[in-house]
């Protein structure tokens, strides 16, 4: 690579490594200053012309002045972005190779020894152009360079720095810059947060096995710049990456997971003259039928909106990037039987995949009001038994939705029960994050003495959201409204469902059996039900 950035230093493209003449400089700079503390004439000469007085102060002024100028020489840098004083960071050979080829690649078609935007797009990302051309414009800035093009050097330089990012919030601020407005780098607006979670949910669909537009997409964004902006146009970056903190940051962090495996085996899909990268994107991770698909497509509302689903894609989408991972963790699935030579390398892509598969295809509905019918009878029946994660959906006639999250199954209590993972969140018209906290889900119908109805909020006296005991009316922080249809989604596995179907049919049994138990006479002369029958004023004829 040496005598490649000395070759390129004619034409701007790589940094002048002429660290030789530096090297003579300070060595004769250091005699300098020897010569001065010996009491050498021509050092104090030196030291008089530098401005000094006295030997050890003159001395001082000298030491520091050679390090402002070793300062000012490690920061210089080339037109096409690299340090000059540039040491070879970590040498990561898969971003070694990809700069090789992308520098390769952009002298035989443009003619420049460098990088530029067009060739790293098309031969990176070339399902995601605008993310690639926005990754690259932040590489462009980061390096400062003057030239349109990045140097190999420089290219490599920024790569590995952006491959060494491992806090959360770092990436998260990355992001979000890269999305900011070009004319105000500093504020970010409705668009730039609108592309960035488009991204986000192509991403995630694509490598899900779910690339399927959902017709509800644009309100799905619409809740989350609501939630961010309110009336205002555009905010700070730092806000931005607060919100998203504090509510989103799973979704940023999947692409940036993307990102990273993209620019580490890029190189191998261009070694082979192929741009899969090692990944088809169009291959289902999950062997089960996303639960949501048909529900994306029927959210349109031909019905006017009163039988549309609580849960379409979109949302679906939203919520598992908001919740913790014990709700959206994917199934697993066996691996299908390969070649042995292949083996590896498939078990490779499909742990890629499942980090990426960010849509819950094991979500299954449990109860549907406007199939099963409202009600708290109607609720029990198809709710209690499940005993896994469940996310239960309540839509009010004022357009209003909220979700409740509960990490285990639900029990008829007069305690407020619930663990870590406890939440209620408001999905439209804004997407809010209401309360996230241990004990505040309540649910008591027959239990006499205590409030009854559904109840979720850290103060018993004032919970957040109240649902009644029939069923019938929502409560959100003292603002009533009708409740128009409820949904319950069970996020356990595929055992959690089969033994609430196992306890249902034993129910169904059981009363069954007690139904067509057959007496004998003699056994219904000591039967407690005779009794019970005198005693109401029943006339009794089989004395």
């Amino acid at each position: 690579m040496g005598n490649t950035s000395s070759k390129g230093d004619a034409d701007g493209s790589e940094p002048p490594l002429d660290g030789g003449k530096h090297k003579q400089q300070h060595k004769s700079n250091t005699n300098v200053a020897n010569a001065t503390q010996n009491g050498n004439n021509n050092g104090n000469d030196v030291l008089t012309r530098n401005g000094g007085g006295g030997g050890g102060v003159n001395s001082d002024s000298n030491n520091s002045s050679l390090k402002v100028q070793q300062q000012q020489q490690t920061m210089t840098r080339s037109a096409s972005g690299a340090d000059v004083t540039e040491k070879y960071l970590t040498q990561l050979v898969p971003v070694e190779k990809l700069a090789e080829i992308l520098r390769e690649t952009t002298l035989a078609k443009y003619g420049i020894n460098g990088i530029v935007a067009d060739v790293f797009v098309s031969q990176v990302f070339p399902q995601y152009a605008d993310l690639g051309q926005r990754l690259f414009q932040l590489m462009h800035i980061y390096s400062r360079a003057t030239t349109k093009h990045l140097g190999a050097v420089a290219f490599r330089q920024q790569c590995e720095r952006f491959l060494g990012i491992m806090d959360d919030a770092k990436v998260l601020e990355l992001y979000i810059k890269m999305y900011a407005q070009q004319d105000n780098p500093d504020f970010i607006d409705k668009t730039g947060v609108t592309r960035l979670l488009h991204i986000c949910y192509t991403i995630a669909m694509q490598h899900s096995g779910n690339a399927v537009l959902c017709t509800a997409i644009n309100r799905t964004f619409g809740s989350v710049t609501k939630s961010i902006f309110l009336c205002h146009d555009s905010l700070s970056l730092g806000y931005v990456c607060r919100w998203f903190e504090q509510n989103l940051i799973r979704l940023v962090l999947l692409v940036h997971k993307y990102c990273v495996h993209t620019l580490s085996t890029a190189y191998r899909g261009l070694e082979q003259q192929s741009q899969s990268c090692g990944i088809e994107l169009q291959t289902p991770v999950l062997e089960q039928r996303n639960p949501f698909a048909a529900d994306a497509t029927d959210s349109s509302g031909a019905n006017g909106g009163s039988l549309e689903s609580l849960m379409p894609l979109s949302q679906a989408w939203l919520l598992a990037g908001a919740l913790p991972p014990l709700y959206s963790k994917p199934q697993t699935i066996s691996p299908q039987s390969s070649k042995s030579n292949n083996s590896s390398a498939s078990s490779a892509v499909q742990i890629f995949k499942d980090k990426l598969s960010m849509m819950p295809s094991h979500w299954t509905l449990l109860y549907d009001s406007n199939e099963h019918g409202v009600g708290a009878n109607r609720f029990l029946h198809h709710v209690l038994g499940y005993r896994g994660p469940t996310l239960v959906l309540l839509h009010t006639n004022d357009d209003q939705t909220y979700c409740i999250a509960a990490p285990s199954e639900w029990k008829e209590t007069h305690l407020f029960v619930g663990g870590e993972g406890c939440c209620v969140i408001q999905l439209m018209p804004k997407f809010e994050i209401l309360e996230k906290k241990p004990n505040i889900l309540y649910l008591n119908t027959s239990i006499r003495g205590y409030p009854k109805g559904l109840r979720a909020g850290a103060d018993p006296r004032k919970p957040i959201l109240a649902v009644d005991e029939h069923f019938e009316n929502v409560d959100c922080k003292g603002i009533a409204a009708r409740l128009n249809s409820i949904e319950v989604w069970g996020c356990g596995d595929k055992t959690s469902r089969e033994v609430q179907l196992d306890i249902k049919k034993w129910q169904i049994k059981e009363a069954e059996r007690q139904r067509t138990v057959k007496l004998t006479a003699a056994d219904w002369m000591d039967h407690p039900d005779r009794y019970l029958l005198e005693l109401g004023g029943r006339q009794n004829y089989n004395n």
